[in-house]
């Protein structure tokens, strides 16, 4: 196969100044916060469907196939949005793919909210599945644009803590809304429209927000480009950090590769395969069951409805929890350990969940408490060292030209694998109960440890541009394996 040399033309410019505090700081903050809000739906939208399913089952006459399918259409939607948002931002730019997502967030809550039968309420899901995969895709890209190296971490990883915000909104909503206005049948209709808020800020918000940098320069608007770091960066670094950006866009103007192209260079299809694994490896924890089936789940576990739709809270606030602590962990764990210590701790209590509900049958009192104890330390397990993680090293570990679509391809497969695990989950723990699935997915955790331990890269610490040389020259593997 081919590859792509680098350090073909002039050296590289010097070393960046230091990154430095003042106005620009505040902006960069306020362009992070506004985007985040497609983080924000993301998790409302996936998460609302755990409350608001028993209700509308009764009002649409839903059967368990055509539940699943509810369900599962957001999540397959999510797939084609994933793969079609990316492919768009790299021709439209990531500012206004974010703003048409925006649109389709609201236009799909007003479908699902008003919908009068099963056949619209699955196209409202599938019009916002576009626009959640959308937004998986294209808001992680745009954070990562625009962080200085230094925080991007943090700074890209504000979009999952997001995410769990808005699941945790939703599980909070659910539980007031339904035990408020539980008796009413429209409730679930309730708990949906409160989507159309984030939605609106989204849109608006991002009216006034600056296109990428970085995807400035890929189209040759350069100036644009440093108007743009200017706002959120000292003249210094801006100056600097555009120097370094065009010297790479520079080079790949030679290559003229793109898309499926560019995985003509075996180093490119290593890279794009590490992503595929690290977005499918995520979802065979089984994380995105617990948040779409986490009251069924604990109802199972030995709860009564109305006390598994409060009890069901805790593992969303502990989500919160984690997704903080992990936005600290970005500045000052490596990657790679921060993935494999959290793929330990889940394997572990995947295999506590199943051995607890064997030894603890049902009846027991103790049983409820202790699988809702050991879920909530599997989400917390989550989302402080891996969801955050992976989700920021997409965003860093592809090269510029391929940025959009490598990471489309990489979040269609994590959200096919979401997808699947949505429509047969119900099936598989009424086939082999928790115990059976938590097992399944407790070996599923040590391949996952076995793929992060031999194949995947660390990338804290550098610059998006230095990370493209190495990960184009297969530098960044042999490094790995000389530490």
């Amino acid at each position: 196969m081919a590859t792509i040399q680098a350090h073909r033309g002039a050296p590289r410019p010097a070393p960046l100044p230091h990154l430095t505090d003042g106005p620009h700081r505040k902006r960069l903050g306020q362009v992070a916060l506004t985007a985040t809000f497609g983080g924000l739906l993301f998790g409302y939208d996936t998460g609302v469907i755990n409350g608001a399913l028993q209700p509308m089952t009764a009002a649409l006459g839903l059967t368990p196939i055509t539940e699943g399918i509810v369900t599962s259409s957001l999540l397959f939607g999510a797939a084609a949005g994933a793969i079609g948002g990316g492919r768009l931002s790299d021709v439209w730019g990531r500012r206004k793919t974010i703003i048409l997502l925006a649109l389709m967030f609201l236009v799909g809550t007003l479908s699902c909210v008003f919908s009068p039968n099963f056949e619209v309420m699955v196209l409202g899901r599938i019009i916002l599945g576009l626009a959640v995969g959308g937004a998986s895709t294209v808001v992680p890209v745009f954070l990562a644009e625009l962080a200085p190296y230094e925080i991007r971490g943090s700074l890209a990883g504000r979009n999952e803590l997001m995410i769990v915000i808005g699941q945790l909104a939703a599980f909070v909503l659910n539980a007031i809304i339904g035990n408020v206005w539980g008796e009413f049948g429209g409730v679930w209709r309730i708990m949906l429209a409160v989507a159309a808020l984030p939605a609106l800020a989204l849109f608006f918000g991002m009216l006034r927000m600056p296109e990428s940098p970085r995807w400035l320069i890929s189209q040759g608007r350069s100036q644009e480009a440093l108007a743009v770091l200017t706002s959120i960066r000292s003249p210094e670094r801006a100056a600097a950090e555009l120097a370094d950006v065009r010297h790479l866009a520079d080079e790949e103007k030679e290559i003229k590769w793109s898309g499926w192209s560019a995985l003509r260079s075996k180093w490119l299809l290593r890279i794009l395969l590490v992503g595929i694994g690290l977005g499918v490896a995520q979802q065979l924890t089984g994380i995105n069951s617990i948040m779409y089936y986490g009251q069924s789940v604990l109802v199972e576990a030995g709860f009564s409805s109305s006390a598994a739709l409060v009890a069901n809270i805790a593992p969303g606030v502990i989500a919160v929890i984690g997704g903080l602590t992990a936005l600290r962990l970005m500045q000052t764990m490596n990657r790679r350990r921060t993935l494999l210590t959290g793929f330990a701790l889940t394997t572990v209590c995947h295999f506590l969940i199943g051995i607890a509900s064997i030894a603890l049958p049902i009846g027991n009192p103790a049983r409820p408490f202790v699988i809702l104890f050991l879920v909530v330390a599997f989400v917390g397990s989550v989302q402080t060292f891996l969801n955050i993680a992976v989700w920021v090293m997409l965003s860093e570990i592809f090269p510029l030209h391929i940025r959009g679509f490598a990471i489309g391809v990489s979040v269609f497969c994590l959200w096919i694998a979401n997808a699947f695990l949505g429509l047969y989950f119900p099936i598989l723990v009424a086939a082999v109960g928790i115990t059976g699935s938590f097992f399944l997915f407790g070996v599923v955790g040590l391949l996952a440890l076995v793929f992060i331990y031999t194949q995947v890269p660390e990338t804290r610490g550098r610059t998006l541009e230095a990370l493209e040389e190495d990960v184009t020259t297969g530098t960044i593997y042999l490094a790995h394996k000389t530490k």
